[in-house]
C-alpha cells in the first residue's frame, strides 16, 4: 500500500504549497508529488522574461511580471482541470494577487489603473468553471532569520542580491495573508521541523496530516 492509499488522500485532489521565498516549496512539491504519485505544477521562473528586469527595476517591470504570473497560473490551472486533479502545485495564484500585486501598487510600482486591471483578470478567472479551487493549502513558515539564512545559502543571485528589507517586508505580508486566508483548508508546516531538503523520511507525518485534514473537511461538507 503506498502512502496516498495508506492515508486516505483522493487521487484526485489538489494540494498547493505557499510560503515566502527560501522556504522550500519547490523541494516539498517534487516530494510530496513522487510520494502520492502526482502531477507537479512549478512556476515558470527559467523562462520567465521579465524576473531578472524586475529586481532591477521594480517600478518599470511589475505590472508586466505579474500579469505574466497571472496568464502562467491559468494556463495551470486549466491544466489541472483537463487532467482532473492530482496535482502538488508550488506557489497559488492567490498569494500573486493578496501578495505581491498588492505590495506593488500600494508602494507605488503599480498604478492603480494597472491594479485595477490586474485584479479584474484575476476574479475573472478565479470564475471560470475550469479553475480547480486547492483542496488543501500547505503554508511552510519559519523565523525572518531562518528564511533569510535559507535565501543566502540556496537563493538564486537575482535572490541573494536583493536588499534584506525586501525580504523583511515580504515576510510580513505573507504572515499577514495567511492569517486572513479562507479560501480552503491550511496545513502550516514549519520549516525548522520538517526539512525534506536535509531528511525525506519525515515526509510520510505531513502525508498523514495532509490525509486528515482532507478527510475531515470532506466530512464537514456532507
Amino acid at each position: 500500500m503506498n502512502l496516498r492509499e495508506k492515508y486516505n488522500i483522493p487521487n484526485n485532489a489538489v494540494i498547493t504549497i505557499a510560503g515566502t521565498v527560501g522556504v522550500g516549496k519547490s523541494t516539498m512539491t517534487k516530494s510530496l508529488a513522487k510520494a502520492l504519485n502526482f502531477r507537479t505544477s512549478f512556476e515558470k521562473v527559467d523562462t520567465n522574461p521579465y524576473l531578472d528586469k524586475y529586481y532591477k527595476d521594480f517600478k518599470k517591470w511589475s505590472f508586466h511580471l505579474q500579469i505574466y504570473f497571472l496568464a502562467e497560473r491559468f494556463k495551470e490551472a486549466k491544466r489541472i482541470f483537463e487532467y482532473g486533479g492530482g496535482f502538488v502545485q508550488d506557489r497559488s495564484i492567490y498569494e500573486d494577487t493578496g501578495i505581491f500585486a498588492r505590495m506593488q501598487y500600494e508602494k507605488g510600482n503599480m498604478t492603480k489603473e494597472d491594479y485595477e486591471t490586474y485584479t479584474s483578470l484575476f476574479d475573472a478567472m478565479v470564475m471560470t468553471p475550469f479553475f480547480h479551487h486547492p483542496d488543501l493549502l500547505i503554508y511552510l513558515e519559519g523565523s525572518f532569520e531562518d528564511i533569510l539564512a535559507r535565501i543566502k545559502e540556496r537563493g538564486r543571485p537575482m535572490e541573494q542580491e536583493t536588499p534584506v528589507e525586501y525580504w523583511q517586508e515580504m515576510y510580513e505580508r505573507y504572515t499577514n495573508w495567511i492569517n486572513n486566508f479562507q479560501e480552503c483548508p491550511i496545513l502550516r508546516i514549519n520549516i525548522n521541523d520538517y526539512d525534506l531538503y536535509k531528511d525525506e523520511s519525515s515526509l510520510e507525518e505531513i502525508i498523514s496530516k495532509i490525509g486528515y485534514i482532507l478527510n475531515e473537511s470532506k466530512a464537514y461538507k456532507k
